[in-house]
């Protein structure tokens, strides 16, 4: 399409999270960035070089050309804020009102814009309703149904599809990943996964394989196990634990959401109705205990039984 002169002015890249779509994203920007005349351009990618001064720039945030939107950091608890903000947006007007760089491309890379708040979200509909000459949008979103459908409809949508198994363990490699030793642990690593290089690195790096098998001995057994259940409200609950919270809530989400989908693909529908309306709770409560810093063992376990009785 870049070739034909027929890029759309705004991307919309859509796919589960840690599979590439931010990587894509700033490579389509190199690639406009080093042939800023599409008839010249070559029909593929060409392979980054992480030694050329443009790759370097684009890296570290210093090409005028390019402008990365994404949750800012919060200066009091060093942590991001829990969306892009209005004030992040507004940057886009004062990039656009800037000349060119050697009146080429600019590019605004907003990541992910379904963390975008409402007041974002419409400040940046009125950018892509007027956008300038030779600018490209790309937003990037693991759930594009969350963005506004005016912002959607403005947006060329490009569904990109989670990594095959080999491929994702083949790049977990390639990155000198802690891979399980046998071939059973590693597909069982690209299962739970899910074509993610995000998920199979945070499963391997944060103790995941260990907190999402112990998730599975407490769904399925008979009684509740207390002691299983204590085990990982100790584990994902500590000081420095907040990479394993998070990881404990998003792998709570997962288990929720698969049953759910069992459930609806059997017909049992009022049990996938039950998992429906408990995966929008677990949501709920995993969002207020980390907004509000409630007590996350008592957190863990409550959320660990309200699965095991759905």
């Amino acid at each position: 399409a870049y070739h034909a002169g027929r890029l759309h002015h705004a991307l919309l890249l859509s796919g589960p999270a840690g599979i590439g779509k931010a990587s894509f994203a700033f490579q389509l920007a190199e690639h406009l960035l080093t042939y800023p005349d599409p008839v010249t351009a070559p029909l593929t990618l060409a392979p980054r070089d992480p030694s050329s001064p443009l790759f370097r720039q684009i890296a570290q945030g210093a090409h005028p050309g390019v402008l990365h939107l994404t949750r800012p950091l919060n200066d009091k608890t060093k942590t991001f804020k829990a969306a892009v903000t209005v004030d992040e947006i507004r940057r886009i007007g004062r990039f656009l009102s800037m000349t060119s760089y050697d009146g080429s491309w600019r590019v605004v890379i907003v990541d992910p814009a379904d963390d975008m708040n409402a007041n974002a979200a419409n400040a940046l509909l009125k950018n892509l309703e007027e956008p300038p000459a030779r600018t490209l949008f790309v937003l990037i979103a693991h759930s594009p149904g969350a963005l506004l459908p005016t912002i959607r409809s403005r947006c060329h949508v490009m569904r990109l599809a989670p990594l095959e198994p080999q491929t994702l363990l083949t790049v977990l490699e390639h990155l000198n990943a802690d891979l399980p030793e046998t071939e059973a642990g590693r597909m069982t690593l690209a299962a739970r996964a899910d074509g993610s290089v995000r998920e199979a690195l945070m499963l391997t790096r944060y103790g995941g394989l260990d907190i999402s098998e112990a998730m599975e001995q407490v769904v399925r057994a008979r009684d509740f196990p207390v002691e299983v259940a204590w085990k990982i409200a100790e584990s994902v609950s500590g000081r420095d634990g907040a990479v394993q919270f998070s990881l404990f809530c998003q792998l709570a989400l997962d288990t929720v959401a698969d049953a759910a989908r069992r459930a609806a693909v059997s017909g049992e529908l009022a049990q996938a109705a039950t998992l429906s309306e408990l995966w929008r709770e677990v949501e709920r409560m995993s969002n207020e205990t980390q907004i509000y810093n409630l007590d996350k063992r008592q957190h863990v376990m409550g959320l660990l039984r309200r699965m095991w009785q759905a």
